[in-house]
């Protein structure tokens, strides 16, 4: 599994290792400073060098920085552009080898430190790699690439909150990254697989650590395993708010509605204000076909609690429909509008209020809203 990790995260450093190099290219090359060695054979050389480089032939390149380097054994630009070159060429060990010797002469050369960072990561020394990161990070903080590879490093040595921490400033400057969001996720789920082990350590046949095993099956649509896990966890904890609640979400989520009615009761046996389990027990009412009259008392509780419960104001615009109240339920209809206005359902009902209104103009703009928002909904699901 360790070799699995390791190889991936090779994989994904090679990868960014590329683009960052492509990008470093033109700030790496320093111009020569003012030296006694700087001598117009030194001017030569590095002007072939640089042209080499921008002609691509790396070949060159290296051979005329080496001459420089003899000749101007204490020119440390030279030094940086030439581990530079060896690190495109990912010979990495001798891209430590002379970025060494250009920061020995020039310590605030900050280019020089972060390609020896990424030389060392390269050659797996990560405890030497991780301080020049940090400190080529500290000098320039929005350098997207220092700090991915600096992240690659911390995920390898499980130190996943920061990791995640310097993921989110990443995504923050880089919100299309798709490899970021990758990164991320990654990490946050190791962060949750740890715990969960520090959950089960504590017990594992407490309440929550069945809550948990049930989420787990839910998600994997497992919901008899997930129902069993409830059904433990409310065992264990019959008064504690919530484990009832998770049981009634899994027989509401498989269309369930007459335990589900039972279950979302008893959660609010134990938590009067949840004004979710009064929404659902609701809306479990009206899709069991009970008393449309006690749904809606449920739904207006659910939103004299939390009247920005859209969902809530749906259910009781669509009771109030079946009971032939339409006038009644263009108001919960209008705000739900407002708040959702790219819920096709919510156009297709608005579209019945008005029709038996008379008002068939109003009546056709919302069919036609209706079917446009479910066409981008069809062409997003495929």
């Amino acid at each position: 599994m360790r070799m699995d990790q390791s190889a991936a995260l090779s994989n994904r450093a090679s990868q960014w290792l590329a683009v960052w190099l492509l990008t470093f290219a033109v700030t790496a090359a320093f111009a020569l400073q003012a030296n006694d060695e700087a001598t117009p054979e030194v001017q030569q050389l590095y002007a072939q060098a640089k042209a080499a480089q921008q002609h691509g032939d790396r070949a060159t390149a290296i051979q005329r920085y080496q001459a420089m380097i003899k000749l101007a054994p204490h020119l440390a630009e030279a030094y940086n552009n030439l581990g530079m070159l060896y690190l495109k060429d990912r010979d990495y060990a001798h891209a430590v080898e002379v970025l060494q010797s250009g920061l020995a002469l020039n310590p605030n050369m900050h280019s020089a430190s972060a390609l020896l960072g990424m030389s060392y990561f390269q050659l797996g020394v990560y405890e030497k790699a991780e301080p020049l990161l940090r400190a080529a990070l500290v000098t320039n903080p929005n350098d997207d690439n220092v700090e991915m590879m600096l992240t690659l490093i911390l995920i390898d040595l499980k130190q996943f909150r920061e990791a995640a921490s310097h993921l989110n400033n990443f995504l923050e400057r880089n919100p299309k990254s798709q490899q970021g969001w990758y990164l991320l996720r990654k990490t946050y789920l190791e962060m949750s697989e740890d715990a969960l082990a520090r959950i089960n350590d504590i017990d594992p046949d407490s309440f929550i650590s069945h809550e948990i095993l049930g989420e787990i099956d839910e998600t994997m649509h497992n919901y008899d395993g997930a129902l069993t896990e409830y059904k433990k966890a409310i065992d264990k904890a019959p008064l504690q708010p919530g484990t009832h609640m998770h049981m009634a979400d899994a027989y509401w989520h498989t269309g369930r509605w007459e335990p589900a009615q039972t279950e979302y009761k008893s959660e609010l046996a134990n938590d009067p204000n949840n004004c979710i389990a009064r929404w659902k027990l609701g809306d479990a009412m009206i899709e069991a076909n009970g008393s449309y009259q006690d749904a809606i008392s449920e739904l207006n509780q659910s939103m004299d609690r939390c009247p920005s419960l859209i969902e809530a104001r749906m259910d009781r615009a669509r009771t109030l429909i079946r009971l032939g109240r339409r006038g009644d339920a263009l108001p919960d209809l209008l705000v739900a509008e407002k708040n959702s206005p790219d819920e096709p359902t919510i156009h297709l009902l608005l579209a019945s209020v008005y029709r038996a209104q008379g008002k068939n103009t109003e009546a056709q703009q919302e069919m036609h809203t209706f079917a446009e928002l479910e066409k981008k909904v069809n062409r997003s699901t495929r």
